[in-house]
């Protein structure tokens, strides 16, 4: 898909997210309910636009967007259970993203870099969050920094192996950021301005995830 404008998908996840926003800041559960299921309806939409089902790659990409669909769902709950299905959820996407960017092809070189910076930054955020951690929570937390760190570095290789795959690392940053805000937000009671922040980087990461299936397409790249 070459055309630039943005697709219905992206324009009702963008539009959803202004009443979720409100949601939020009145931390009302129904006006969630009723927007961000919608909201993140869209980049679903918009991947299937972008030619997510016409390569290997991209069916990658769709899966764990579809599977952050679902934590999306389960993080409107403020209960145990639906954050530890939430946490589970979007980790499985990250591992679903880390596989498209392998399926496509990484530059290892650029992967060791990439580590060699996030690695220690991810260690500082860690080291914040670890006194406010309950104790069951460490291991998972300490595998879900462990994974999205990967999913970092390893589309950063994937952007070293074809230049136009820097979107791709771009949107795992951004997703990167966003789960650190939902960090902060849920064991640092960081509050409504986190979430002002966190929430439309998440869409934004996730749109630019749907966009990059359509640079898994034959000369899209070119």
């Amino acid at each position: 898909m070459t055309n630039t404008t943005l697709p219905p998908g992206a324009l009702l996840t963008l539009a959803a997210l202004v009443p979720l926003m409100f949601a939020e800041r009145r931390e009302s559960t129904v006006g969630r309910l009723l927007s961000k299921p919608v909201a993140s309806a869209g980049f679903l939409w918009a991947a299937h636009t972008f030619g997510a089902f016409e390569t290997l790659p991209g069916r990658a990409i769709f899966v764990g967007l579809c599977l952050s669909y679902v934590g999306d769902v389960a993080l409107i709950f403020s209960q145990r259970a639906p954050f530890l299905l939430g946490l589970v959820s979007f980790l499985l996407g990250h591992v679903a993203y880390s596989v498209a960017a392998v399926m496509h092809g990484v530059e290892w070189l650029w992967v060791a870099g990439a580590a060699a910076l996030l690695v220690p930054y991810s260690a500082l955020i860690y080291m914040d969050l670890r006194p406010k951690l309950p104790d069951d929570m460490l291991i998972p937390v300490v595998a879900y920094m462990v994974v999205i760190s990967a999913m970092v570095t390893l589309t950063l290789g994937a952007a070293g192996a074809e230049t136009a795959l820097v979107v791709f690392a771009l949107g795992a940053f951004l997703f990167f950021l966003s789960d650190i805000s939902v960090a902060l937000d849920r064991f640092g009671g960081a509050g409504f301005g986190n979430r002002a922040l966190g929430l439309p980087l998440y869409y934004v990461a996730q749109l630019v995830m749907a966009a990059v299936c359509g640079l898994f397409l034959p000369g899209a790249g070119a």
